[in-house]
C-alpha cells in the first residue's frame, strides 16, 4: 500500500474540545488543556504515526471575535494561518449548539477551499441522544462537508473511526515529520504550558487571560530536567492571587506541573518559577510571539 501524509488543523470556536481532541487521538498530551476559554494561544502540531499513515494535527487558539489585545490578535492570526498547507480540515463543533461564532469558523474553512470534516464534540453530554440525529441533520445542511463524525473527546468514543476517516483522505506522499516525533514543541515549551494550565485551574476567573508562563533556562542534569521558569501577571494584585499565601498556590501548581510530567516523559523535573508584574504584556510585541 502507498504511504499517506497529511496536515489537518483543528479549527473551533473557544472552547468546544480542541486541545481534547489533539491528545486523544496522539494518546499523548501535547496540549494543555482546562475549561476556561481561549487556553490555547499557538498552534501545536502533533504527529500521529500508524503504518503506512502519518496525520499531522495541528491544535489552534479558538477563533474569536478580534479585540484590542496584540496577544488576541495574534492567536486568529495563528488559528487561520494553520490552514497554510493543510490537505483537510477538521472543524469542530459542539453536539446540540450551533452559535454564531461557529459560523465564522465555517466561513473561514469554506474560503480555504479544503476538505472538511465536521466533528460533532461532547456528544457525551447531551441529555437525550435521540437529539444528536436532528443536529447533525442541521449540520449537514451548513455546508458541504466531506464527512460529519459525532465523537466524544473526553471519553475517546468514536476517535479511532474519525483518525480513520481523515487518513482517507490524506494525499500519497513521503512522512512530514521523522518516525517517532510527537510534536513540533520543545520541552521548555511543554513545561511553560504545563505550569500555566495548573496556574490556569488553580486562580480566580479573570487572572487566567492576564497570565502567561515561559522557561527562562533549562538544563539536564544526568536524566533529571531542570527549569526556571517566569510567571507574567498584568498587575500587582493578581501577583499575590498567583503566588498564594505562604506562596502554597504557586508550589503547587509547580508540583502539580512536575508530577505530570514525569508521568508523560517517564523522567524527574525540577521547576523553580518566579512571578514578575509586566504591565500590559499581551501587547507587547516581545512577549506576544
Amino acid at each position: 500500500m502507498s504511504f499517506r501524509a497529511g496536515v489537518a488543523p483543528i479549527m473551533g470556536r473557544p472552547n468546544v474540545g480542541k486541545s481534547t481532541l489533539l491528545n486523544r487521538m496522539l494518546k499523548e498530551k501535547i496540549s494543555i488543556e482546562t475549561r476556561k476559554p481561549q487556553t490555547t494561544r499557538h498552534a501545536i502540531t502533533g504527529v500521529r504515526n500508524d503504518g503506512d499513515v502519518q496525520l499531522v494535527l495541528v491544535d489552534t487558539p479558538g477563533l474569536h471575535a478580534p479585540d484590542k489585545r496584540l496577544l488576541s490578535r495574534n492567536m486568529n492570526r495563528a488559528a487561520l494561518g494553520a490552514l497554510a498547507g493543510a490537505d483537510i480540515v477538521l472543524l469542530v463543533v459542539e453536539a446540540g449548539r450551533w452559535t454564531r461564532a461557529d459560523d465564522r469558523v465555517l466561513n473561514e474553512a469554506v474560503k480555504a477551499r479544503l476538505k472538511c470534516v465536521l466533528v460533532v464534540n461532547k456528544i457525551d453530554r447531551m441529555q437525550r441522544r435521540q437529539d444528536l440525529f436532528p443536529y447533525l441533520e442541521l449540520c449537514g445542511g451548513k455546508a458541504d462537508f466531506a464527512e460529519i463524525i459525532p465523537v466524544s473527546a473526553l471519553h475517546g468514543d468514536n476517535l479511532e473511526r474519525l483518525h480513520q476517516i481523515v487518513a482517507d483522505y490524506l494525499p500519497e506522499g513521503e512522512p512530514l515529520f521523522p518516525d517517532g516525533s510527537v510534536t513540533d514543541r520543545d520541552m521548555g515549551f511543554r513545561i511553560a504550558e504545563m505550569l500555566r494550565e495548573k496556574l490556569t485551574l488553580n486562580t480566580h476567573r479573570e487572572v487566567p487571560y492576564d497570565l502567561d508562563v515561559v522557561a527562562t533556562t533549562l538544563e539536564t542534569r544526568g536524566r533529571a530536567v531542570v527549569a526556571e521558569l517566569e510567571v507574567r501577571v498584568n498587575r500587582v494584585s493578581q501577583r499575590g492571587i498567583v503566588i498564594g499565601r505562604g506562596g502554597l498556590r504557586l508550589k503547587a501548581a509547580a508540583r502539580q506541573a512536575r508530577l505530570e510530567l514525569q508521568r508523560i516523559f517517564r523522567r524527574p523535573f525540577h521547576i523553580r518559577a518566579h512571578v514578575r508584574v509586566r504591565k500590559n504584556w499581551f501587547n507587547n510585541p516581545r512577549f506576544c510571539q
